[in-house]
């Protein structure tokens, strides 16, 4: 069995982006307190849902990400290069729809005013790096087989291959909304997305609930078969999950 990466000392990079997912963690939640304070919708492109969402998603998945790439068999200053870029574009993203949220305007694909479309033109380029920053991340993954107690093998590539659906799902919200609104169809662009925001949201976190499941279970004094069949059988569940709301939103789009 291999020695799980995450019981060495914490590198200067991990710190860091430690720190900035709980400060992104923390922001996420004072949205939620001010939505509690001031009200408005939760629904719909403007509101505070969005700070909030966000600003959780982002801290999580930057926290996953730098604990669960430690497990990777990958250069070490290659990682730390790629969790800083993540990390700092995690912060854009957040800021961003924070920002606009405060504004009381929408973050994406507003092309209102030459600042909203900066804006979000910015969102939109930040998306794409994330998308070039965990595809490398997931290469990783599959080339080489990652450490860790048993079943996190597994669960890691199993992590990235539905993370791999929820950048895809929102690289195409993305698309067909910047597409509706260049055209002049702005409400249209806004409600395009809706369809697969919970393909979006489903297959985003796996990567960090299924390494979780594996690392929990290595604490355990189960045999060895029966935490990779706990894991396998995780591995289902939340591919059954993406499958079924990946149907939902191809009947709906």
């Amino acid at each position: 069995m291999d020695t799980p990466a995450h019981r060495a000392p914490l590198t200067g990079t991990e710190r860091v982006c430690h720190t900035v997912a709980v400060v992104l963690v923390t922001s996420g939640l004072f949205h939620l307190i001010v939505f509690a304070v001031d009200g408005g919708p939760w629904d719909g492109p403007v509101s505070w849902r969005k700070p909030f969402t966000f600003g959780v998603s982002f801290g999580l998945t930057l926290m996953a990400l730098t604990w669960v790439t430690s497990y990777l068999r990958t250069g070490a200053r290659p990682r730390s290069v790629l969790l800083m870029v993540f990390a700092a574009d995690c912060v854009l993203e957040v800021g961003g729809i924070t920002l606009q949220a405060w504004r009381k305007v929408p973050s994406h694909l507003d092309m209102e005013t030459p600042f909203d479309s900066a804006v979000s033109m910015s969102l939109s380029v930040g998306g794409g790096v994330l998308v070039v920053l965990l595809t490398s991340f997931a290469v990783s993954a599959f080339r080489n087989r990652p450490g860790g107690p048993v079943g996190m093998p597994s669960a890691i590539r199993a992590g990235f291959a539905l993370l791999l659906v929820a950048l895809a799902s929102g690289a195409a919200m993305i698309a067909r909304g910047v597409v509706l609104a260049r055209t002049g169809h702005q409400e249209a662009a806004y409600r395009s997305t809706a369809p697969l925001k919970p393909l979006h949201g489903v297959s985003l976190h796996a990567v960090l609930v299924l390494p979780l499941l594996a690392w929990s279970l290595s604490h355990t004094s189960w045999s060895d078969r029966t935490k990779g069949r706990v894991v396998l059988a995780a591995v289902g569940c939340c591919t059954a999950a993406v499958v079924a709301t990946g149907l939902r939103a191809a009947l709906t789009y």
